[in-house]
């Protein structure tokens, strides 16, 4: 049985209770709004068809812009980490640029080059294809950064010995390369879901926020907040809460099989 010392236990107790004000607490507060309703009114604001419209979007998007990232953020990741090429510091500080920017400010970038006045003629404004660029551009950086420090990580030794011994390169990667890899895709995949399905600012200017066509779950919640329904705007945060942990414990389980079999 463990014990903790005089130390241990205070940082602990910190911790435990600044994780509880800035997390438990509000998500005990969401459900306990969203109960407000009954189990009838819960269902009913989930099933109206403008609000389901809005979860279908968020949620079919956001998984294809995660697919998406599993496979470019990882190849991104092993050009900058394995190869040498001019401009290569450059473009490892770019990847970041949409985490240091403010969303309103990547939607109005996204919006003046594939708005009306598209300089390369591409107007994809109040489209889903906005929908899923301005998500893709927002959630770029998740993969990379997670991926990255496990492959510079690596040792190559490991690598050039199954090379010797006849593996080629397809079952070096397979068998060596992405069982280490998985869990840091995982890790990088469920951070860019969780916050694919909970951005807003990048798609304000750029997505036209029209009902049944371009709207997201954000937007929809913050119409029910705005038209003083708070309650029902809880309710639908709290099924996206739902839909969060279970892509998070899939991709966990995920890892672990893959790991197991590599």
């Amino acid at each position: 049985m463990s014990t903790l010392t005089p130390g241990a236990t205070l940082g602990l107790g910190v911790a435990l209770t600044w994780f509880s004000l800035l997390v438990l607490i509000p998500l005990a507060a969401i459900v306990v709004t969203a109960s407000e309703l009954g189990w009838q009114g819960y269902v009913d604001v989930l099933t109206n068809p403008q609000t389901w419209a809005a979860i279908q979007l968020t949620v079919v998007a956001s998984a294809a812009v995660t697919l998406v990232n599993v496979v470019i953020g990882t190849t991104i990741a092993w050009v900058l980490v394995r190869d040498h090429f001019w401009g290569k510091r450059l473009l490892d500080v770019i990847i970041d640029v949409p985490f240091a920017l403010p969303t309103i400010v990547a939607g109005l970038v996204l919006l003046s080059l594939y708005g009306p006045n598209s300089p390369i003629g591409l107007n994809w404004a109040n489209t889903e294809k906005a929908v899923f660029l301005a998500l893709a551009f927002v959630t770029l950086p998740f993969v990379v950064r997670t991926v990255q420090p496990v492959l510079e990580e690596l040792e190559h030794d490991v690598e050039e010995a199954a090379s010797s011994l006849g593996a080629n390169r397809l079952t070096v990667f397979r068998r060596i390369i992405l069982p280490s890899l998985v869990p840091a895709i995982a890790a990088g995949a469920a951070l860019a879901f969780a916050r694919a399905i909970a951005e807003y600012g990048s798609l304000v200017l750029l997505s036209g926020n029209l009902p049944f066509r371009t709207e997201v779950v954000s937007v929809r919640v913050v119409g029910f907040i705005e038209g003083g329904n708070p309650a029902a705007a809880a309710a639908v945060a709290s099924l996206m809460l739902v839909i969060a942990l279970l892509v998070i414990v899939v991709l966990d389980i995920v890892q672990r099989r893959v790991a197991r079999r590599g």
